[in-house]
């Protein structure tokens, strides 16, 4: 009777030990997939400066032609990022050679889809007028300024009251030449679009100076 009771109890023992195994494995098995998830979430999108973006696009731009200047730099809201740190997942430059005549689009992407690739990317060919005073290139040497200084002076300008009153207020960039002035200015533009904007404020690229807001 008592070698029985032993071999019960043991048996019990061994059934509650599988039992705690298998907690245990599904457990782990539940977390390790949390984490890959979690891991490959972040690692979805990078968001980037758009002096980063720029110079990132600008060695390709020198393949298709060796005269090539950038004639305007905008950021696009995507991939969930805001812009409130001067920084987006995407990016559009065209550029300008006077030699042939000709502009293209090139694009930096931190978004990988089939719509926005990651990485560098341009689009086809396009007539370019290097006389035309609204789409004139500018020299690399005017951009001292980068997009997360640019929105720093735009909030002392009215974007953090706009941001206070609705702090998911998205936040673009474009970054141009005024041949008025002579000058290169970063547009910070609160809104997802220029026709939609509710507050735009243009700072001097190469010094960090406010210099209006419309």
């Amino acid at each position: 009777m008592k070698r029985f009771s032993l071999l019960l109890l043991a048996a019990a023992l061994a059934v509650m030990g599988c039992d705690s195994s298998s907690k245990k494995t599904d457990t782990n098995s539940a977390s390790g997939n949390g984490g890959s998830d979690k891991k490959g979430s972040e690692a979805a999108a990078d968001n980037e400066t758009g002096r980063y973006a720029l110079y990132k696009m600008l060695p390709v731009a020198h393949i298709w032609a060796a005269d090539v200047k950038p004639v305007r730099l905008e950021s696009a809201v995507l991939g969930g990022s805001d812009g409130h740190d001067g920084k987006a997942s995407f990016w559009r430059a065209t550029f300008g050679t006077a030699a042939r005549q000709k502009a293209e689009t090139f694009t930096w992407s931190g978004i990988d889809s089939p719509d926005t690739p990651k990485g560098v990317n341009h689009g086809p060919e396009d007539s370019y007028n290097p006389a035309n005073r609204s789409a004139q290139g500018f020299d690399l040497a005017f951009l001292k300024i980068d997009t997360d200084e640019a929105f720093k002076v735009a909030q002392e300008h009215g974007g953090k009251q706009l941001l206070a009153k609705n702090p998911r207020q998205e936040v673009m960039y474009l970054l141009d030449w005024d041949s008025r002035d002579s000058s290169l200015n970063w547009h910070v533009i609160y809104g997802s679009s220029p026709s939609s904007a509710k507050l735009s404020v243009i700072v001097n690229a190469s010094d960090g100076n406010f210099v209006h807001k419309e």
